[in-house]
């Protein structure tokens, strides 16, 4: 007798949740994709010693909790097949179709790895125009790589250290403020939280500590603030629902920095406390903000109208704080059920795409997607990798705020907008012959930031002499956005462009004899990212190349110097780098890398030079290329000496007067000396600290980073060259 297999954990479960909302033809199509997954998978297993299979079922059962149509199922269970079961595109095409097919090839190509040349800056800039690129074609193919994050996320404890360390952080950069940008909150608030767990562990308990000790209170607090909302809207004859929602820990931790530098405490956290309203028209949404208004005081300048101004991601709500009983502060939204499916699911609550009928894609969903072909077109302008992720950090994942021209065209800029952003939106040359600007009929200086419903008017130059290099000053203010930026720094480039050639090529000249190579390596600009020699040297004389990363680069291309090679056992300590032993090579001189400092405890490996022996650097350093030449990578540790090494700290600090006398006591408090420091202020009130600081490394180094990090007004404190 034939004795069936047991189903897969969540089998079950995704067959009955996929039943609740897609036809039963589809639902039989999403039982074909599970057991191709199954069948295919078949023997191989996860980290956990769970059979693989169950991944690509719980990344499935992801996608139905968005309501994502049968194609994205089916593309989710099926996602790992091309890259990890040798199933080819024809095989999927012939068994499942041409659309899942499109999904799943999208999605295996975001999961290829970057070359393992990329520092992490690049790697990180590749996946985005990776994920970019798919959205364009399909965003699905986005939201089946955003469940596949969460789910490995929910299981990373199966990896070790450093992978669970690379992880969270491309998470917490890249997939989460995606996940925020496409408006999936119910994605973008679990991966925050579960990267935060990793990236930060002992903040993570504390805070979760914290709001588990007063769970008890809050929740009786919330039950009489919504049986006294139910009570007050009844009597206004307002049909509503009523719910209250929890503020995830991440959110928390990001105010708690925010309140600390303030002087105030965790308490006073208002949107810790939270109900949402719901009710059936948009008139009801006003009529309910109304009523509450006039039951509790209004906390001034906590209210947003998202519905008159939806953000990009399709999100409209109410939004106010107000003083209830007792005088404690809470959190109200209000909006309509239509709203709140839209503000859980986000851009796929919009997804309608082409059926057996020939329905045709939402047109609010292609009008809410423009952000995404405006990108695009500033990838295809921008100058390398920095100004790309420049363009995504400050441009895409960032708050926006809605101005409008004279004549009632609407426009959406970044938060920290000025009125010569606002111009280059408008138009290019707009924005190189901006001279003025009125703001609300007002004239205003050029660098006044723009908010919310403003009307501004541009004044431009009648004699065009293009932009000022004033406008490229951060501390000056003139320029919010990164987009107007990059158009300002092509200006510039153009103007001087033979300047900088020339002067480019005569450094990368100079460098390539000091290394004593005998020519420029003929694939160097590819590893630089330009498409040949006269853009790579351009770069290099305007400075978007800074010497340091031309230096790192032409290192891998230095040849490997003659060594004897000697048994690990028979090493004695090696010249130069006290404390320092070597593993595999005698007789070279070792010095400590100068980059990342790294100091006695630290893992750590060398790099074999031409000219200066073995540089030792941290195993985290970002200078350092690992994968480059394998033949150069030596293994290393430390030999304890009592010696003092240099380490090089970097603190970001609201600025305030006392700082450095603070930070300085407790280097002296722990031992070290401080040996330099260099400061830099930013418009936000902020500065950052760089210190140079001889320490005997280990625990004792440890301590002090820790003491630092609770000097008030202090945001955070970091080890300078690592890849972190």
């Amino acid at each position: 007798m034939v004795v069936a297999k047991p189903q897969p954990a969540g089998a079950r479960e995704l067959l009955e949740e996929a039943a609740g909302y897609l036809p039963p033809d589809r639902v039989e199509q999403v039982q074909r994709a599970l057991d191709f997954a199954i069948a295919k998978h078949d023997g191989q297993s996860r980290r956990s010693g769970e059979p693989y299979v169950t991944h690509p079922i719980a990344v499935a059962r992801l996608c139905v909790e968005l309501h994502m149509d049968g194609p994205t199922v089916e593309a989710a269970l099926l996602h790992d097949t091309i890259e990890d079961c040798g199933v080819t595109p024809e095989q999927l095409r012939a068994q499942f179709g041409p659309d899942v097919t499109l999904l799943v090839e999208g999605a295996t190509k975001i999961e290829q790895l970057p070359d393992h040349t990329m520092d992490s800056e690049q790697a990180d800039a590749e996946t985005l125009r990776k994920m970019f690129l798919a959205m364009a074609e399909d965003v699905r193919v986005v939201i089946v790589k955003m469940a596949d994050r969460l789910h490995n996320m929910r299981t990373l404890e199966h990896l070790g250290g450093d992978r669970q360390q690379a992880i969270a952080r491309e998470t917490m950069e890249i997939y989460a403020p995606l996940a925020s940008r496409l408006g999936v909150w119910q994605f973008k608030w679990e991966l925050e939280d579960l990267a935060f767990r990793y990236l930060e562990p002992e903040l993570y308990h504390r805070v979760a500590g914290m709001v588990a000790s007063r769970r008890s209170e809050r929740e009786r607090y919330i039950r009489q603030l919504e049986a006294e909302l139910r009570e007050t809207l009844a009597a206004a004859d307002i049909k509503v629902e009523i719910t209250s929602r929890a503020k995830h820990l991440w959110s928390i931790a990001e105010k708690m920095h925010r309140y600390s530098e303030q002087g105030r405490s965790f308490d006073e956290i208002r949107d810790l406390l939270a109900v949402r309203i719901f009710v059936d028209t948009v008139a009801d949404c006003y009529n309910a903000l109304g009523v509450v208004h006039q039951h509790w005081r209004p906390i001034p300048g906590t209210f947003d109208d998202y519905i008159a101004n939806p953000k990009e991601s399709m999100y409209q709500s109410l939004h106010t704080s107000v003083l209830g009983p007792d005088m404690r502060a809470f959190e109200v939204q209000i909006r309509t059920y239509e709203m709140h499916q839209v503000a859980e699911y986000g851009i796929a609550a919009h997804w309608q795409y082409k059926d057996e009928a020939g329905g045709k894609r939402d047109t609010q969903y292609e009008e809410r997607m423009a952000w995404l072909r405006h990108l695009l077109e500033w990838q295809q302008e921008a100058s390398g990798t920095d100004d790309f992720l420049e363009s995504v950090r400050l441009d895409v994942f960032r708050d926006q705020v809605f101005v409008h021209s004279p004549k009632g065209a609407v426009r959406v800029l970044p938060a920290g907008s000025t009125p010569i952003d606002f111009a280059f939106r408008i138009h290019t040359n707009l924005g190189y012959n901006c001279v003025g600007a009125k703001i609300n009929g007002k004239m205003v200086p050029l660098n006044t930031p723009v908010k919310n419903g403003d009307v501004i008017e541009i004044i431009r130059s009648r004699t065009p002499k293009g932009p000022s290099r004033d406008w490229l000053v951060p501390s000056l203010g003139y320029l919010g956005s990164s987009h107007s930026r990059q158009k300002v720094r092509q200006w510039f480039r153009r103007e001087h462009r033979e300047d900088n050639v020339d002067k480019g090529r005569e450094m990368l000249e100079r460098e390539v004899r000091r290394l004593g190579l005998e020519h420029v390596p003929t694939d160097l600009p590819k590893q630089l990212g330009y498409e040949g020699n006269r853009d790579m040297y351009a770069a290099l004389g305007s400075g978007d190349i800074g010497v340091q990363k031309l230096i790192n680069r032409l290192a891998d291309y230095v040849p490997l110097p003659e060594t004897p090679k000697v048994n690990a056992s028979s090493l004695d300590t090696q010249k130069g780098a006290s404390g320092v032993r070597v593993l595999g090579t005698g007789g070279l001189h070792v010095q400590l890398a100068k980059c990342c400092h790294p100091l006695p405890g630290d893992p750590i490996m060398g790099y074999v030079t031409r000219a200066r022996g073995i540089t030792v650097h941290r195993t985290d350093c970002r200078s350092a290329h690992w994968g480059a030449d394998a033949a150069r990578v030596l293994e290393c540790d430390w030999r304890p000496t009592g010696s003092l090494y240099s380490a090089s700290v970097e603190v970001l600090a609201w600025d305030r007067v006392g700082l450095l006398r603070d930070l300085s006591t407790i280097i002296a408090g722990e031992g070290a000396n401080m040996v330099g420091v260099r400061t830099m202020e930013h418009d936000d009130d902020t500065t950052t600290v760089e210190l140079t600081i001889e320490t005997e490394g280990g625990a004792r180094f440890s301590a002090l980073l820790s003491h630092l990090d609770g000097v008030r007004g202090v945001i955070s404190v970091r080890r300078s060259g690592s890849a972190a």
